[in-house]
């Protein structure tokens, strides 16, 4: 995990239902072309809080871990859409290439679970989360942002959750 500085924001969960609701929190503030990575071993929390994710964004779908079919997506009733790709499976940098991440981020928000994985085809600008396991009702989370609009994003979030700065 990166050592903390004025912009990393770091979170401690202590139960699947709080980690939801950090997620809800962050996905009613995500945008199109808002990408979200999501770093953890599994077990780590990461599709739990994306379900939040989903859930506070509007989604109608329900969520799961899109290992097997690569990208999930989720809809709005405003057919607004929101990308879920586990990059776990992906055997190159080139067989990520063929998702076109760009174009997913052109019509929603992405998130990419494992992304260090394709780290090096994803944009720079970006919110990097960092989720570990500590134990069986406990995540720790850090959150950084990369560029000036994730770093008001997660601003936001902190206001969201805490009311404060």
């Amino acid at each position: 995990m990166p050592i903390l500085d004025a912009h990393t924001f770091e979170f401690f969960s202590r139960s699947p239902e709080q980690t939801r609701r950090l997620g809800m929190r962050l996905g009613a503030l995500l945008q199109p072309g808002d990408l979200v990575c999501l770093q953890g071993n599994l077990g780590a929390g990461k599709t739990t809080l994306v379900q939040g994710v989903a859930q506070g964004w509007g989604a109608l779908d329900a969520v799961s871990s899109p290992t097997f079919v690569l990208v999930n997506t989720y809809r709005r009733p405003d057919a607004g859409q929101l990308f879920h790709f586990d990059a776990y499976r992906i055997e190159s940098l080139g067989e990520a290439e063929e998702l076109d991440m760009d174009g997913l981020l052109a019509q929603g928000p992405l998130i990419v679970e494992w992304p260090e994985r394709v780290e090096p085809i994803l944009p720079a600008e970006r919110l990097w989360a960092w989720l570990e396991y500590e134990s069986d009702e406990h995540r720790a989370m850090r959150f950084a942002p990369s560029g000036r609009h994730f770093e008001t994003l997660l601003d936001n979030l902190r206001q969201a959750i805490y009311g404060v700065d």
